[in-house]
């Protein structure tokens, strides 16, 4: 057989298979025999052995695995995987859907989904064929996991029909019931320990580095959420049925995994059909995900900084289980706040087993009336962190003594504090509390912060012990002599952190402020601190109303910062930072030209040009700052085609400049 005719072999045999697949995973249709589909697949690998030229990235000879990855890569995500804000009650669907109805006054339809419970996955396709796999991360960025989620065959590797030339589809990896059990069977055999749920099995299996393992544990993925700089479609549920022609897997309106619905009535009838139907589903959900369907409602909507304003996740009742305390301990945390935690006769609770549920504050285990060794109802809230809920009064042992706070630090003894209006007690030894120290460091080398691999919480621990660190500028004068003792670590390790040490002076200065740990300050505080004072020089003068005046930072940020910035403290750890070569202060941002210095601006709607991330890079190219929704602050609006009218309306009635795409290029000097 010459080398062409092989070629056309192993295409005819890859368009078999990858079809095969996706009638048996996708469709649940099964037209070949599982000998057949074998003995072809058997064909194909020996052709491609003998000619290992030829092989494709994509051939189905790829989902039973075999590549081994040390470290997945961190990749940049195109779109933001932003999270959805939840709700725990029908009454605050009834409000979100009320809120909605105050911007888009009329035609509004909406979608309803169920929310597996999974791994969310970002796959992207071009022309047609797999590229890339990404995990959520935090959101901005994730790890690259394509040749794991290659071996998923409800994921398809080439798509059919007409498709983008370049897009991202979005959905969730989850590990089956009947797979997650055939696990454990096995576990329980070999006299291992049992994984604990399927979602925490399948997010374990996406980061196995051997994808040959992956391939034997049967993810399947359901996937629902199209992204592309220019869609062809109007409506997220055009999309999803638009997608699952291309091949996809994806939720099917015949079996009410998907439902169009046009009021409140519609979305909490969804829930109740699936609050009932689940326990029959081969996979678990959590709860319901509530969406404007239509594409420009959504972009009138916007964003808030971590989540859409136009979905919502609608989460089931936690399962409630009732067992007992055997102590009250108290954990310290990063910035000195001091948590109860409930120890409890170990109990099984919504797939996991329960030892540990925290009790919020003082005033939560005076509200409780909590006494030693009581009888304790126990709810996962919103089914991950266990909590104490009630107690069983009954049950209670005679002469009992009640719970009562501590009022010195458990790590430290430093008196505890409770300022006014403060649920929590803080121990204010920042410099010298253990438990305070590790959390800050565990902070500070954070991927959001300093992203510096190579340190465990145990090592921490170890260092901090050792006095080999004080605070977190002694990261920056560790050397591999004080580093090579230590356990756990060899040649090899020690100079990966070291090195990783080194690269994060690179990091930029709101990663850098982000990493000081200031009470509230969080990341996008971070990156509006550092966009409105540049340096952190200029943050330390700052007055207290002049940070109160500064975008998105209220009165509690700007306590928060005075209060750390009034501690001498804190001063010398900033210059002994400096010292070590961090970055204090924000890289000058390339800008065309200030012609938008200090205006607001809002697009809304599609354009012809340039796609909406490029018109919002333009904005900010010359010096203006991207608005999501009309208010009295916005500048101006340009208006693309599909705009809402609501969107169009409200602008109107504050009196707000509106110019179409072709007049905004030639404003900014851009034609």
């Amino acid at each position: 057989m010459d080398l062409e005719a092989v070629k056309r072999k192993i295409s005819e045999l890859s368009e078999s298979l990858h079809h095969y697949n996706y009638m048996y995973y996708v469709k649940s249709e099964s037209i070949v025999s599982d000998f057949e589909f074998d003995m072809l697949l058997k064909e194909l690998e020996e052709l491609e052995s003998k000619f290992p030229e030829l092989i494709d990235s994509n051939s189905p000879s790829k989902r039973v695995g075999g590549t081994v990855v040390k470290h997945f890569e961190t990749v940049k995500h195109r779109f933001p995987m932003l999270s959805l804000s939840n709700s725990y009650s029908k009454e605050e669907i009834i409000e979100w859907e009320a809120r909605i109805k105050k911007t888009i006054e009329h035609d509004i339809e909406y979608v309803c989904e169920l929310k597996y419970d999974g791994v969310a996955i970002g796959i992207r396709y071009l022309n047609g064929v797999f590229h890339s796999a990404v995990t959520r991360g935090d959101g901005s960025q994730g790890e690259l996991v394509s040749s794991n989620v290659k071996t998923i065959k409800s994921v398809p590797l080439t798509l059919q029909g007409e498709v983008p030339s370049d897009f991202e589809i979005r959905g969730e990896i989850f590990l089956p019931l009947q797979e997650f059990e055939r696990l454990n069977k096995e576990r329980a055999k070999e006299n291992l320990a049992l994984y604990a749920n399927p979602r925490n099995t399948a997010s374990g299996t996406l980061k196995l580095q051997d994808s040959k393992v992956v391939s034997k544990r049967n993810l399947d993925c359901y996937l629902y959420g199209m992204y592309e700089e220019r869609s062809s479609y109007t409506s997220h549920y055009q999309a999803v049925l638009g997608a699952g022609k291309m091949g996809f897997k994806v939720p099917l309106p015949e079996q009410r995994k998907i439902e169009k619905v046009k009021d409140v009535e519609g979305i909490l009838a969804f829930i109740d059909f699936w609050d009932y139907e689940r326990k029959k589903l081969p996979f678990e959900i959590d709860g319901i995900v509530i969406k404007v369907n239509a594409y420009n409602q959504q972009e009138e909507l916007g964003y808030t900084a971590k989540s859409p304003r136009w979905a919502i996740a609608f989460k089931f009742k936690a399962e409630r289980v009732e067992t007992k305390i055997e102590s009250v301990s108290y954990q310290v945390g990063r910035t000195g706040a001091v948590t109860p935690v409930a120890n409890l006769k170990p109990v099984y609770l919504g797939g996991t087993t329960v030892k540990r549920a925290s009790l919020h504050n003082a005033e939560q285990i005076e509200k409780l009336g909590l006494h030693e060794n009581d009888s304790v109802y126990v709810e996962k809230g919103g089914e991950i962190i266990p909590k104490i809920v009630g107690v069983n009064i009954a049950k209670r042992i005679i002469n009992a003594q009640k719970v009562v706070f501590i009022g010195v630090c458990p790590a430290c003894n430093e008196r505890l504090i409770r300022e006014e209006g403060e649920a929590q007690h803080y121990c204010k030894n920042t410099t010298s509390c253990p438990p305070q120290l590790k959390g800050k460091i565990e902070h500070f080398i954070s991927r959001k912060a300093m992203d510096i691999d190579g340190l465990g919480a145990e090592t921490i621990d170890t260092l901090v012990e050792k006095g080999l660190i004080k605070d977190i500028s002694d990261l920056y004068v560790l050397e591999f002599n004080q580093l090579i003792d230590l356990d756990r670590m060899a040649d090899k390790s020690v100079n990966n952190l070291l090195d990783g040490i080194t690269a994060s002076k690179l990091q930029p200065f709101e990663k850098v402020l982000f990493g000081l740990g200031i009470r509230y300050v969080g990341e996008t505080v971070s990156k509006k601190l550092a966009k409105a004072f540049k340096t952190m020089d200029c943050i330390v003068e700052a007055s207290y109303e002049s940070l109160v005046e500064t975008d998105e930072i209220g009165e509690k940020i700007a306590r928060s910062i005075r209060e750390f910035i009034e501690d001498e403290k804190n001063i010398i750890l900033i210059e002994k930072l400096k010292h070590a070569g961090l970055r204090f202060e924000k890289e000058e941002e390339v800008r065309a030209s200030s012609i938008l210095e200090s205006q607001t601006v809002v697009i809304s709607g599609t354009f012809e040009r340039y796609s909406r991330n490029e018109m919002k890079q333009l904005i900010e190219e010359n010096g203006g700052k991207n608005g999501s929704s009309i208010s009295k602050k916005t500048s101006l609006l340009v208006a693309g085609a599909n705009m809402g009218p609501s969107k169009l309306k409200k602008a109107t009635d504050l009196g707000v400049e509106i110019i179409d795409e072709a007049d905004f290029l030639k404003k900014i000097k851009h034609d």
